[in-house]
């Protein structure tokens, strides 16, 4: 009976121990790694249980993917990864370890550096953000904003709808517009969004980037004009055609101008020199009319002359 009792006390306080469900719990060696140094990871998880274990790239991307299994006591240990030279793919910067069990985790962040100083190195990510929009755009006219994001160098991959949730553009009015839910993924840690403008003026596109745990922004500015710069070069291009046009017309003026100054000068010496023949065929007719004149009076005076003759004869004989 007293054995019961005891039994009956104690069961209560080995239970919890006998069944409880730990966390997982994830340790590494060192906060900062190397080239050619191992990565090594060690833990608590279930007896005998099946443990995930991951490392992840500044940009999200796994670099590696080991499962391992518990002890009988629920610890475990691995070499994950041995640090490489740093490439394109693995450069300098902040590493994610992740250790799965049970679908619970355990995450800590490493640094991959040039040096290992024996100085504490600050675990933290730099995220950073490039937009990209033209200088100018045409009112009613679609144009097209690139954004751009990465990781200590590295592009990030994701949702653009939750790395980019925050964007927005501020218009000329003052008022904000969100293109949260409107981005597109162009590549990995490329994406764009194709924006209407129906204002006049000054738009300041804003991105928010938020990947795990920090936060970057990044900001373009386009003028929105009422034609474009291609409108408006064709329109110059037009005019300067006519421009072209009307000095080809203005030359060809002035030519006939000058033909026709040709002509007028010709014509006034033809009437110099008619004037100046008509001058002297009047001299010579002048000259003509006096002669004639001294021809004509004595012919005249010797018809009267032989008019009073004839009278003096006729009266004579009368």
């Amino acid at each position: 009976m007293q054995g019961a009792i005891a039994l009956a006390v104690l069961f209560p306080l080995l239970l919890p121990t006998a069944f409880a469900q730990v966390d997982i719990e994830l340790y590494t060696d060192s906060s900062v790694y190397t080239e050619n140094r191992p990565l090594f990871v060690h833990g608590i998880a279930q007896p005998n249980e099946g443990v995930i274990v991951r490392l992840s790239a500044p940009d999200g991307i796994i670099l590696v993917f080991d499962q391992i299994t518990a002890d009988d006591e629920g610890l475990f240990s691995h070499v994950l990864f041995v640090w490489p030279e740093p490439t394109a793919a693995v450069p300098f910067g902040t590493y994610t370890v992740e250790a799965i069990a049970s679908g619970k985790s355990s995450i800590i962040d490493i640094k991959f550096a040039a040096d290992l100083e024996l100085v504490e190195v600050p675990i933290v990510r730099q995220i950073s953000t490039s937009v990209f929009v033209p200088d100018t755009s045409a009112l009613g006219a679609p144009l097209r904003v690139f954004v751009q994001t990465t990781s200590d160098g590295l592009l990030v991959a994701g949702d653009p709808a939750k790395i980019l949730r925050a964007s927005h553009v501020h218009l000329p009015d003052g008022n904000t517009v969100s293109l949260s839910s409107k981005f597109r993924a162009l590549h990995q840690g490329l994406y764009y969004v194709d924006y209407t403008p129906e204002l006049l003026g000054t738009h300041v596109f804003h991105t928010v980037a938020f990947h795990q745990g920090t936060a970057s922004h990044g900001s373009a500015v386009t003028t929105v004009l009422g034609s474009d710069i291609g409108e408006i070069s064709e329109r110059i291009i037009d005019l300067d055609d006519v421009l072209v046009q009307t000095s080809d017309d203005l030359d060809r003026l002035k030519s006939e101008i000058g033909a026709f100054g040709s002509l007028l000068e010709d014509a006034n010496t033809g009437i110099d020199e008619s004037v100046t023949s008509m001058r002297s065929s009047v001299t010579n007719i002048e000259s003509a009319s006096s002669q004639l004149n001294s021809l004509f009076f004595p012919i005249i005076a010797f018809i009267g002359i032989i008019v009073a003759l004839q009278l003096v004869i006729l009266a004579r004989h009368r």
